[in-house]
């Protein structure tokens, strides 16, 4: 996890957005914080994020919106603002529309509860 640090690496859908890791533990409690950016013409598809026990949970801060494009779809979000997103990624499918024009910068907090 320390070689990820404060390094941007490609996102794991390879649909065109970068991931910095800026902290994240294994122990007592599962999590992960990301700064995510999207720049134009990036996307994510339809997806779920599994997990291989308990439940997964993601609070999505958008920093910046796109201007164009961008859009986060989850149909059964928990929280779901113009800039605040909480949502079950293991369970509830969720994307990110093509950004059309600008880019989209999101701090993503994650952690699993057992």
């Amino acid at each position: 996890m320390f070689n990820k640090l404060f390094r941007w690496q490609r996102g794991r859908q390879e649909t065109g957005y970068d991931k910095m890791l800026l902290c994240g533990a294994l122990w007592p409690i599962k999590f992960d914080v990301y700064l995510i950016k999207f720049p134009q013409g990036s996307e994510i598809k339809p997806h779920t994020d599994s997990v291989k026990a308990g439940k997964h949970f993601r609070l999505n801060i958008v920093l910046k919106l796109a201007k164009k494009g961008g859009e986060f779809i989850c149909k059964d979000s928990i929280i779901n603002t113009r800039r605040v997103k909480l949502f079950r990624p293991d369970i509830n499918e969720h994307r990110v529309m093509k950004i059309e024009i600008g880019c989209r910068y999101i701090l993503s907090i994650g952690w699993i509860k057992d």
